[in-house]
C-alpha cells in the first residue's frame, strides 16, 4: 500500500471520527433531548412577571446577562472542569464538583430542576449505554445534577472541550429562547434576532468557562435568586421554574 493510500485512510478515519463526534454534539444540543428542558424558564417568567423584561430588547439584555454571568462563570465552568475528570473517572474531583453545583442552586426551583433533568438525562444514557457502567454508577451515586450529567453525556463524545462547550451553550440559548417566544410573549423573528445575539456571545462564554478553576467558580446572581423564589408563589405560571 502506497504511502499516499495510507494517509487517505488516516484522513477518512479523522473526518469519520469528528463526524461522530459533531452528531453526538448536536443531538445532546437538540430540544428533542428527553430531559424536560422545555418546562423551565429559570427565572426568567418571573422577570417578566415583575415587568424586568417585556419586548425583544429586554429578553435579549436578560439572557445575555445570564449567559455570560451566570452560565459562563457557574455551570459552564463547573463543566469544564467536570468533562476530563469523566474521562479520568477522578472521583474525588467529580464529587467536589457536584457539590458545588449542588450547592450553587439558591432556590428550590433551581435545586428541582438540576436535580429532575440530571436523573432523566441518567435514564438517557444508561438507555443509550452512552457512557460506561462505572461512570453511570457514579454519577448516581454524586448524586446526579444536570450539568454532571451533561458534562459526562459530553465526555462520552471525545469531542474538543470548546466544541462540548459550545453544544451545552447553544442547547442552552435555544431552550431559553424558546421559553421567551412563550412568556413575554414573541414572534419567531424576535426569537432568532435574540438567539442570533446570544450565539455570538457563546464564544466569549466559552472562554470565561475555560479560565475558571475549581477556586474561582462563581455563583452569584442575587436578582435571580430573589426571582427564582418569587416565581415559587407566583400566581399564575407556564414554567416549573
Amino acid at each position: 500500500m502506497t504511502m499516499g493510500a495510507d494517509m487517505g485512510m488516516v484522513t477518512a478515519t479523522t473526518m469519520a471520527t469528528d463526524i461522530h463526534s459533531l452528531l453526538q454534539l448536536i443531538w445532546l444540543a437538540s430540544p428533542a433531548l428527553p430531559v424536560g428542558g422545555f418546562s423551565y424558564s429559570e427565572g426568567l417568567e418571573a422577570a417578566i412577571d415583575h415587568g424586568l423584561v417585556h419586548d425583544e430588547a429586554s429578553c435579549t439584555a436578560w439572557l445575555s446577562d445570564q449567559l455570560l454571568l451566570t452560565q459562563a462563570r457557574g455551570d459552564m465552568a463547573a463543566m469544564a472542569l467536570a468533562i476530563p475528570a469523566w474521562q479520568a473517572l477522578d472521583e474525588p474531583r467529580l464529587q467536589a464538583l457536584s457539590t458545588w453545583v449542588l450547592s450553587s442552586r439558591e432556590s428550590f426551583e433551581m435545586r428541582l430542576q438540576a436535580e429532575q433533568m440530571g436523573r432523566s438525562l441518567l435514564d438517557w444514557a444508561r438507555n443509550l449505554q452512552h457512557a460506561s457502567p462505572e461512570a453511570l454508577h457514579l454519577l448516581a451515586s454524586l448524586p446526579p445534577s444536570y450539568p454532571m450529567a451533561y458534562a459526562l453525556a459530553l465526555s462520552s463524545t471525545r469531542a474538543p472541550l470548546n466544541d462540548a462547550l459550545q453544544a451545552y451553550a447553544f442547547g442552552w440559548c435555544e431552550n431559553m429562547t424558546q421559553a421567551a417566544l412563550k412568556a413575554v410573549p414573541l414572534g419567531q423573528n424576535s426569537g432568532q434576532r435574540m438567539l442570533a445575539v446570544l450565539a455570538r456571545a457563546i464564544p466569549e462564554a466559552i472562554d470565561t468557562a475555560l479560565g475558571r478553576t475549581e477556586q474561582t467558580l462563581q455563583a452569584f446572581s442575587p436578582m435571580l435568586a430573589i426571582l427564582s423564589a418569587r416565581h415559587e408563589t407566583q400566581y399564575s405560571r407556564l414554567f416549573r421554574s
